[in-house]
């Protein structure tokens, strides 16, 4: 089997490739995986750390207002579906797998053209537009919400399979990844992060509760930046007496790094999360049972986030915080209410199951053998 995926951007999209690809991997010996992304995005450090070839097409996403930038995105949008011909044709995939981000559409587009068997994942309730505009192109859309359906044309194509988490994060324990990070059984740990580019308001107030509440109380915490701010809020920590790990930065019980690359680890290891409320955040924390305190980004297509975060807080499954409310005050009281309400942190726990697909990856390779068999492979 011959397999050729495409994501790319943010970890939103790279993630879900990602645990298809190892799922793949997993099931059929004989796979041989590649992967298409773009030199900019976070795939050039994901993929090649899984131990899959990367190829890159040079495409860029639509501005929504009018940008002399479009100019040259609808120029790629021609150029960059020749190149993955090129790609296709040396490679010779048996089937073709997308998981969102613009460079999805050249990829998929000129697989499907060349009569290739393809399927594309939609991680959100709210479908981005370069799955949309490759619905008709492709054989299968993959979605992950149920009320995705009324927004497509093409209701024969699609499959619901929820969002594909990687097999080792549903197989991970609380207790071997606390002995594997070194940390007691007893002690409350904190995980926050605001996505793999990172997140101005959750940095600027987390940062200012890690110094005024995680570093004073008896917690561990973890928290990743993301790439934008990395180097300024490494440089100002250093200052303030953390040590120098090159990767992260460390203090007593306190660790910050740019990104998560091991996050079932510390996601099976934590107590609470604060996080972004994206479908793959919300996707993992179920299926792990997590309490978390979610602070939905505003700047995202129809306000997705907040809803996806308010059906959690109504089922009582996650606190919510809009990020007009967020101050470190209401972070840390928030925090600082869950530790010492162990009641209500595991409410959380219990409720936030619900929202768990632990079959996700199931439903995936039954669309791909569909997709294969429909080839006569």
């Amino acid at each position: 089997m011959r397999v050729l995926i495409s994501g790319g951007g943010t970890g939103g999209h790279i993630n879900p490739a990602l645990a298809i690809a190892q799922m793949l991997r997993e099931k059929y010996k004989d796979a041989v995986i590649e992967y298409v992304g773009t030199k900019r995005g976070l795939e050039t450090k994901l993929v090649p750390r899984e131990g899959y070839k990367l190829h890159t097409v040079k495409v860029r996403g639509f501005s929504r207002s009018l940008s002399p930038a479009n100019i040259d995105a609808a120029i790629k949008a021609v150029t960059s579906v020749w190149e993955a011909k090129k790609i296709i044709k040396d490679f010779r995939p048996d089937i073709v797998i997308g998981t969102g981000g613009y460079v999805c559409w050249p990829v998929l587009k000129a697989a499907a053209k060349m009569g290739i068997p393809t399927a594309v994942h939609e991680q959100n309730a709210v479908v981005g537009m370069t799955v949309k505009m490759l619905a008709k192109y492709v054989d299968k859309v993959m979605i992950s919400f149920e009320e995705s359906r009324e927004l497509f044309d093409c209701p024969e194509k699609l499959v619901l399979t929820g969002n594909p988490i990687k097999p080792e994060m549903l197989r991970a324990s609380a207790s071997e990844s606390r002995k594997k990070l070194g940390f007691d059984e007893e002690t409350p740990m904190i995980l926050s992060y605001g996505g793999s580019l990172g997140a101005m308001m959750i940095n600027r107030n987390v940062l200012s509760v890690i110094e005024n509440f995680s570093e004073k109380n008896d917690v561990y915490h973890v928290h990743a930046t993301g790439r934008g701010e990395w180097q300024e809020i490494k440089s100002k920590l250093l200052e303030r007496g953390y040590t120098d790990n090159g990767d992260y930065v460390t203090k007593g019980k306190v660790t910050v790094r740019e990104y998560i690359y091991d996050m079932p680890v510390l996601l099976s290891a934590a107590d609470i999360v604060i996080s972004r409320a994206g479908a793959m955040t919300i996707a993992e924390i179920a299926a792990l049972g997590k309490a978390s305190v979610m602070i939905p980004s505003p700047n995202v297509t129809n306000n997705h986030q907040y809803k996806n975060a308010h059906v959690l807080e109504k089922a009582g499954g996650a606190v919510l915080i809009q990020e007009k409310d967020l101050t470190p005050d209401t972070l840390a009281n928030a925090l600082s209410e869950l530790i010492n309400d162990r009641e209500k942190l595991q409410s959380l726990k219990n409720n936030v199951r619900q929202f768990a697909v632990t079959d996700s990856l199931d439903r995936v390779e039954k669309v791909v053998n569909e997709l294969l068999g429909q080839k006569g492979g």
